[in-house]
C-alpha cells in the first residue's frame, strides 16, 4: 500500500526546495528529490507520522505524539541532510 503524501509534507518540502513522492521501497514512505536526483527514503510505511495524526485523532493528540518523536529521535535529527533530519522536517 503506498502512502498518502499529506499537504504538510508537501509544504515542508517545498521550503527546502525539495520534491517528495511515494516511496520505491516497500517499507519506507516517502522518496525525496534536490533537483531531481533522488537523496533519501524516510518514514517506515505502516508507522503514522505528524499529519496522519493531525487527519485522525486532532491537534493536541498530534502535538504530543510530535513531542515524543522528537526526544526519541534527538540523536538522528540533528545533522542537516541526513535521513533522520529529512524525516524530522518533513514528516513532523
Amino acid at each position: 500500500m503506498l502512502y498518502e503524501i499529506k499537504k504538510y509534507t508537501y509544504r515542508q518540502a517545498n521550503k527546502y526546495g525539495l520534491t517528495v513522492k511515494p516511496s520505491t521501497n516497500k517499507t519506507k514512505k516517502i522518496d525525496i528529490f534536490k533537483h531531481s536526483k533522488k537523496i533519501a527514503s524516510v518514514g517506515a510505511n505502516g508507522m503514522n507520522d505528524y499529519p496522519t495524526y493531525m487527519i485522525n485523532n486532532g491537534k493536541k493528540y498530534a502535538q504530543s505524539r510530535r513531542r515524543l518523536y522528537k526526544i526519541r529521535h534527538n540523536k538522528d535529527r540533528k545533522k542537516r541532510w541526513s535521513n533522520g533530519w529529512l524525516a524530522d522536517k518533513l514528516l513532523w
